[in-house]
């Protein structure tokens, strides 16, 4: 089983333990005066340098809050083995703290938004990362920022991750007939209520009318911020539709049977997820087992028990130990 770049073994029991002892990461929040996307940095030994470091990507309506306390689990377990990861947790445009920013390019698609990503690397004069690890929406952001980084879209100087960890994201084209179109429902929702909502109780009330759960109106409540007398959203609703727009017409199939030499794709599907049919289990199945050719890197996949699609909320310590 795949695990996460290390340069020691760690037990799996003793991994788990030392999250619970390890002092709290350091988090920064990025200067948002560049036209870049907005970060926090997560570090469980600020005071030393560190010696990886892993970009992580949310999922859509998400922002780089919903992976802190995740973060700072795996930056502490890895520490274990005395080495100081770096976690740069990217709040993708229109999404978070980017919302704010206006001066990103449209059309807003994966192929942007993956190549915001190379610009942040760039303005700050970053390494690559080492590890790059997405959600949902966030996983086909990585796998683009994986194809157009092995083609030189983002220069010569760009190196290719070691890892690139893919979490209960269909990697091919998404017809909404095969789901039950909740996003599809939520989005058209947001996209009929007003700019500005007069309270998070009021949101939540009005969802739960509509027919939605307790659990995913509260979640989306907590995507309001205080505007004056009312709330408005941490995100940008019309340029993240477009944005789902891209992730359902995206296919990175070829991507997955033919992965850039020197580098790994771990593909992982949460148990109890509804976003997986049998022909996409199947295919990825096939890949991992039939392996790619020795001039290639490798496609690994993994299913990850007693899991919906939050994988870092549903199960944080069976998803730690993958």
């Amino acid at each position: 089983m795949s695990s996460i770049c290390r340069t020691k073994p760690v037990e799996g029991l003793r991994l788990l333990n030392r999250v619970l002892t390890t002092s709290t990461p350091y988090i920064h929040r990025s200067d948002r005066s560049i036209a870049t996307v907005a970060f926090e940095e997560v570090r469980s030994s600020p005071e030393k340098p560190y010696d990886f470091t892993a970009f992580i990507f949310h999922g859509l309506l998400g922002s780089s809050r919903n992976w802190r306390s995740f973060s700072r689990s795996l930056a502490s377990s890895l520490s274990a083995d005395g080495v100081n990861w770096r976690m740069i947790l990217v709040d993708l445009r229109n999404h978070g703290n980017s919302a704010k920013i206006e001066d990103f390019v449209p059309p807003h698609d994966m192929e942007n938004a993956a190549k915001d990503v190379a610009n942040l690397v760039n303005s700050k004069g970053w390494d690559w990362p080492d590890v790059v690890i997405g959600h949902s929406m966030g996983g086909k952001v990585a796998l683009q920022y994986l194809e157009s980084c092995s083609r030189g879209v983002y220069g010569q100087s760009a190196r290719l991750p070691k890892q690139l960890w893919v979490l209960d994201s269909v990697p091919g084209k998404v017809n909404p007939e095969d789901s039950n179109r909740e996003v599809e429902k939520v989005m058209q929702t947001l996209q009929s209520l007003p700019s500005s909502i007069p309270s998070r109780k009021w949101l939540v009330n009005h969802m739960l009318k509509l027919g939605f759960s307790k659990a995913l109106s509260e979640w989306l409540g907590s995507n309001l911020e205080k505007s004056g007398d009312s709330m408005t959203w941490n995100f940008n609703i019309e340029a993240a539709a477009e944005m789902f727009d891209s992730y359902r017409e995206k296919d990175y199939w070829p991507l997955l049977e033919h992965p850039p030499k020197g580098t790994e794709i771990a593909i992982v599907r949460a148990e109890k997820s509804d976003r997986w049919d049998p022909e996409t289990v199947q295919k990825l199945e096939s890949i991992a087992s039939n392996g790619t050719g020795g001039s290639e890197g490798k496609m690994s996949y993994h299913l990850l028990p007693n899991s919906g699609h939050w994988v870092h909320v549903e199960n944080p310590k069976g998803f730690l130990k993958l």
